[in-house]
């Protein structure tokens, strides 16, 4: 019986013991919050004047290349001119969403913010907006937000005050369709597209599914396009350029991401 309850008692510390290395590992091991590590990010975009300056900068270029362009009578050449907007981060603010995950580090509820419909306009664009109505130029708005939500965004455009909202000119992504492309080229066989604006290099051609080093190698090579036909705004929130960073992999688990994020960081190296 002594025997028995020596064993039982040895066990029983035991047991304690892996109990305490467990809790330890779990208390040396938090678990990864992305939603948190955007805090920064959405700060930065919400709060600071340098965001709101890019805007108004990238906008303000806007309005003196379409003038330039414009100027050199392209329509009486037989162009018909257009320009192409992407709508989240470009037109609207969809931040707030952004700041939910943060606060509530859940994912994102996509759906039910576009069914607000409620996103504010950002700096400068509703004013370019109008600027280029005014001068008989087209507005096509590319989001790849989905088509089935073609009514709220349209709704949440015209509550900006956003000219040439239509479904002839809001085109979103279809089912199955893969990046903007498509829609851009049938925009393109009508009219000659001038300029076009975007948060993703995604919006324009050519930069769909390249790596972290073919994305910036191609910036690098089609360098003098930006400020003249491409317009870029800033989104430190997401993107294809983090998706970039996880080889586009959407199965990958959110420590998995947190790693790949290390070591991609360029480190000092004191």
């Amino acid at each position: 019986m002594k025997k028995l309850a020596t064993i039982f008692a040895i066990t029983v510390v035991s047991l304690s013991l892996l109990n305490v290395k467990v809790n330890a590992q779990n208390i040396s091991k938090p678990q990864v919050n992305l939603q948190e590590q955007n805090t920064m990010s959405v700060l930065w975009f919400q709060k600071a004047g340098e965001s709101k300056a890019l805007y108004y900068q990238g906008y303000n270029i806007g309005k003196m290349r379409l003038d330039d362009i414009l100027s050199k009578n392209i329509k009486k050449k037989g162009f018909k001119p257009a320009v192409i907007l992407d709508i989240d981060e470009t037109i609207v603010d969809s931040s707030p969403l952004y700041a939910w995950n943060i606060h509530t580090g859940k994912a994102s509820p996509w759906e039910k913010w576009i069914e607000k419909a409620k996103a504010k306009a950002l700096p400068g664009a509703v004013e370019f907006l109008k600027y280029a109505d005014s001068k008989g130029v087209e507005i096509y708005y590319i989001s790849n937000r989905k088509e089935a939500q073609k009514e709220e965004t349209i709704r949440n455009l015209k509550q900006i005050g956003a000219p040439q909202v239509d479904a002839e000119h809001v085109l979103l992504q279809q089912p199955g369709e893969r990046g903007k492309e498509t829609r851009r080229q049938s925009v393109a066989t009508t009219h000659k597209i001038v300029l076009l604006f975007g948060d993703n290099l995604g919006d324009f051609n050519g930069f769909d599914d390249l790596s972290v080093s073919g994305r910036i190698l191609e910036v690098d090579r089609r360098r003098d396009e930006f400020g003249k036909k491409l317009i870029i705004f800033p989104n430190p929130m997401y993107g294809n350029w983090e998706e970039a960073i996880y080889n586009y992999s959407s199965s990958k688990s959110d420590a998995e991401k947190e790693k790949l994020r290390k070591e991609s960081l360029e480190k000092f190296h004191p």
